[in-house]
């Protein structure tokens, strides 16, 4: 997905076999493996080790992209929207604090899907984008309903509406708490709002929600 040429113009190629945290040594003090991984990659990346920075890439794009393309629902889009994010991530080294890499990687993702979903001019496609694949479920058998699969891609289709209507950030606390299960303490250091912020913003947005979807709620039903 960030192996283009773009991406590769800045970071060279991105190498696929990041190094595991027996093969790194650093003075960073951390019970985590993964975040002492994470911070000593950091460390490296910021004495100018592009390897390192490049092997963060591999490590977080799948998820980073996973969270992302369900707030941004052009795959296309959010493909741009993470590349971006890593470009910030990277022009923004010097101002990390410590603390949670991949925290600090989301709340950068974060911040570019909500850039991104302002700045888009033309209507979305579908925000939840496997049911716009065949092959995100098992196919189905000679015994499939056809009724059940008409149900659900129309169920489909009302939450996107739906989901669509509601604000930006609204939006993207249902999604980062209904959907990808972050509590709110971990969505307001992704969003860099206080924890009654992001409360409120999921309550409002499922209020929103509530009302927009009132007339279709048979769809969700059983």
């Amino acid at each position: 997905m960030l192996d283009s040429p773009r991406l590769k113009s800045a970071f060279l190629a991105v190498r696929r076999d990041p190094p595991t945290v027996e093969d790194l040594r650093s003075t960073t003090v951390t019970d985590d493996p993964v975040q002492r991984r994470d911070l000593i990659l950091i460390e490296r990346a910021r004495s100018g080790d592009l390897d390192a920075f490049n092997d963060l890439v591999v490590l977080y794009q799948d998820q980073l992209f996973a969270l992302v393309v369900r707030m941004v629902p052009d795959r296309d889009q959010a493909s741009d929207a993470v590349q971006e994010a890593f470009f910030s991530a990277f022009r923004n080294l010097h101002r990390f604090r410590g603390g949670s890499v991949k925290s600090w990687l989301n709340r950068i993702c974060v911040n570019a899907a909500m850039d991104t979903q302002r700045a888009r001019k033309r209507r979305p496609v579908q925000p939840y984008a496997e049911l716009d694949k065949e092959d995100w479920q098992p196919p189905a058998g000679s015994d499939a309903d056809p009724e059940q699969t008409a149900l659900h891609s129309e169920r489909g289709r009302v939450l996107a509406d739906a989901l669509e209507a509601i604000t930006d950030e609204q939006r993207a606390a249902i999604v980062l708490y209904d959907v990808e299960g972050y509590d709110y303490a971990e969505i307001a250091e992704m969003t860099g709002v206080s924890l009654g912020t992001v409360k409120s913003r999921i309550h409002r947005g499922r209020l929103a929600l509530r009302d927009l979807l009132g007339d279709r709620m048979e769809l969700f039903r059983g």
